[in-house]
């Protein structure tokens, strides 16, 4: 298997950045990510799911927009016939059954966290991302400076995974907007 490089290169300065303070944001990248996308027909969604919901070690796979966290992995509903298994490996299905496709190359895993977050967020995304609106394992696909991005409100923060070719300019912007709410880069 091929080496993985950091897509942020020398854009990835650890430390404090921006306002001096408390920093309101905590910004790091996730490094070795294991994605995997499965992909259902629309008659047997139920079928995947059942298969899904075993490999990641819980009793049902998440419904469109939620995720769900096993013993063995997270699954992500990006799409109503699509989830993202996080940190462990797909199900083997038949052709007749659906797809899988292996992600991890393909994507930057970044972690925001902080008490302004979701403010620094919001400046980028449009989505309302306050806890009322926008709860704890709730999964969103929307646009990040015009560039599709998947969101997904961990229990550690939010977390980002933006396409690899777009890594390095995105987390720039974002380096940019946290600046100003003081910035810790783990």
């Amino acid at each position: 298997m091929a080496e993985r490089h950091s897509a942020l290169g020398a854009g990835y300065t650890r430390g404090p950045h921006g306002k001096p303070g408390e920093p309101g944001v905590r910004l790091q990248e996730i490094t070795g990510l294991v994605l995997h996308q499965v992909a259902a027909w629309p008659q047997t969604v139920a079928q995947v799911g059942d298969q899904l919901a075993q490999a990641i070690g819980c009793t049902s796979a998440p419904q469109p927009g939620h995720s769900a966290t096993g013993s063995y992995g997270i699954a992500l509903r990006v799409e109503p016939l699509k989830w993202w298994l996080l940190n462990t490996e797909p199900p083997q299905l038949s052709v007749d059954s659906g797809a899988t496709l292996d992600l991890s190359h393909s994507r930057t895993h970044i972690r925001i966290s902080g008490p302004e977050a979701s403010t620094c967020l919001n400046r980028l995304i449009p989505i309302d991302l306050r806890e009322s609106h926008f709860t704890d394992g709730q999964v969103a696909s929307s646009g990040f400076h015009h560039v599709g991005v998947t969101l997904w409100r961990s229990p550690t923060g939010f977390d980002l995974f933006v396409p690899r070719g777009f890594a390095l300019s995105l987390w720039e912007i974002l380096l940019e907007t946290a600046e100003q709410f003081g910035l810790d880069i783990c």
